[in-house]
């Protein structure tokens, strides 16, 4: 596990969602944090269309209803769960997930990504 906290889990609303800076695989990557229920999901912040990030205002990731992750370049809409694109240029690809825990209330990205 990474030595430091992406956030606290009181940081993220849920549904919602915020950036951040990982470790993962070794290197420093802009990541996604997504927060539904009492779970949280971790992706690369790279649209798997074009690379370009999916934010438009930083950390804000998901759509108005905030049901999926949404892509701020070309509108492509992804499940929250699995990162799967369901409508798009980039429909039936996903975004590349980032393992994370959470523990003692803290967000880390997980010792296997």
């Amino acid at each position: 596990m990474s030595d430091t906290a992406l956030c606290a889990l009181a940081d993220l609303e849920s549904p919602g969602s915020l950036a951040a800076i990982a470790t993962v695989e070794g290197a420093r990557t802009a990541i996604m944090i997504i927060r539904k229920d009492d779970k949280v999901y971790g992706y690369v912040n790279s649209c798997p269309h074009i690379g370009a990030p999916l934010d438009l205002q930083e950390g804000q990731f998901l759509s108005l209803d905030k049901t999926r992750i949404l892509c701020s370049t070309h509108g492509a809409h992804f499940r929250i769960g699995d990162g799967v694109c369901l409508t798009g240029p980039c429909e039936g690809k996903g975004l590349t997930p980032v393992s994370l825990t959470v523990q003692d209330g803290e967000v880390f990205v997980s010792s296997s990504s």
